[in-house]
């Protein structure tokens, strides 16, 4: 399956006022996405961020890093980041706060994979190339581990010495379940030390409350279905694909007001309705899968908005002041010195 706008170093160069170390990782995310083009693979974890006492030094190309044992979680956050923005740092964060330090996981039993969506649809690989904004998930993932260890409670590495591996990957698949049986099937994260450990890794997705509208939307499954068909025992074609994916995965959403979706009394009435025992099932779903379903908070309604959307209005105005409210300071500097979303 070809990517769309088939990236290349050639047709996106980066100015040559980059440092050397920059134009040399724009390089290596062109490669590799030319090789996961050439592959027809569906998804591919591409490399994996290097532990926090080794951030920012270079340490020659980067490289997918397997755990060494089975994660108890992975924590799947997929997107376009064009750009990544705060708003994917505060989710990304909140869940890692909530396993660690609520849940009692250890951060060396967590796995993180920011997952960058190639093929959709909706979202053309404009204006940012691909490669560029792997750079730039490169990049935030510096400014996470940050963020982390400005999290109380959380340190960059828990008791055991072991730090949250981040990993970084590529998929063509549209659908959050396709892409949960995809890295289930992959094999990267079974682990490969020998003993007892985790049985299985169960996913964790951190969706929008905009995202969760569309996962529960019938057309999405196939033809509409009438009453009589929900009303069988047969399975709806949404049971037949989300089931599996219930089985291994969990959905955790944080609300996102706004005029688009309703305000936050809004989205949580339309998610209790969703959530009683019937409402899924109205929905063409299963009312067991409420209990996999977590819903977070989201900004406050006057907050400013946080998107992806501003980010590029504010680096097309050239207003540094509202990029650096919208995005981390390794990103800021990434769209400032490659000139991105200025035209």
């Amino acid at each position: 399956m070809s990517l769309p706008g088939k990236p290349s170093v050639a047709e996106h160069p980066m100015p040559s006022q980059l440092p050397t170390s920059a134009r040399s990782l724009v390089a290596f995310f062109s490669r590799a996405l030319l090789s996961f083009q050439s592959s027809n693979s569906k998804l591919s974890v591409i490399c994996t961020a290097p532990p926090p006492h080794r951030d920012g030094v270079d340490h020659g190309q980067p490289e997918p890093v397997p755990p060494q044992s089975r994660p108890r979680t992975l924590i799947v956050l997929d997107s376009s980041f064009n750009p990544p923005t705060r708003a994917h740092l505060r989710l990304a964060t909140s869940a890692i706060h909530d396993l660690a330090h609520e849940k009692g996981q250890r951060l060396g039993a967590l796995r993180l994979l920011l997952l960058l969506s190639v093929n959709n649809a909706d979202k053309a690989a404009k204006p940012a190339a691909f490669d560029k904004r792997l750079a730039m998930m490169w990049a935030f993932v510096r400014d996470l581990r940050r963020g982390l260890q400005d999290e109380p409670g959380l340190a960059l590495e828990d008791t055991h010495g072991e730090a949250l591996g981040v990993d970084l990957g590529l998929s063509t698949l549209p659908y959050f379940h396709d892409k949960s049986t995809a890295l289930a099937d992959s094999g990267f994260y079974s682990g490969y030390e020998s003993g007892e450990g985790v049985g299985h890794t169960e996913q964790v997705f951190l969706v929008g409350y905009d995202t969760l509208l569309r996962i529960f939307n019938p057309k999405y499954y196939g033809p509409a279905e009438s009453a009589t068909q929900l009303d069988s025992a047969e399975a709806s074609p949404m049971q037949n694909a989300l089931g599996p994916f219930f089985n291994r995965a969990r959905l955790r959403v944080t609300m996102r007001p706004g005029d688009e979706w309703g305000d936050a009394d809004e989205q949580t009435a339309y998610l209790g309705n969703l959530l009683r025992a019937e409402g899924l099932s109205r929905a063409g779903g299963h009312k067991d899968w409420a209990s996999r379903i977590e819903m977070v908070e989201g900004p406050k309604a006057e907050a400013d908005i946080i998107s992806s959307t501003h980010a590029r209005a504010a680096a097309r105005d050239r207003d540094l002041d509202k990029l650096g409210l919208m995005v981390t300071p390794e990103v800021k500097w990434w769209i400032e010195q490659g000139e991105l979303y200025t035209e």
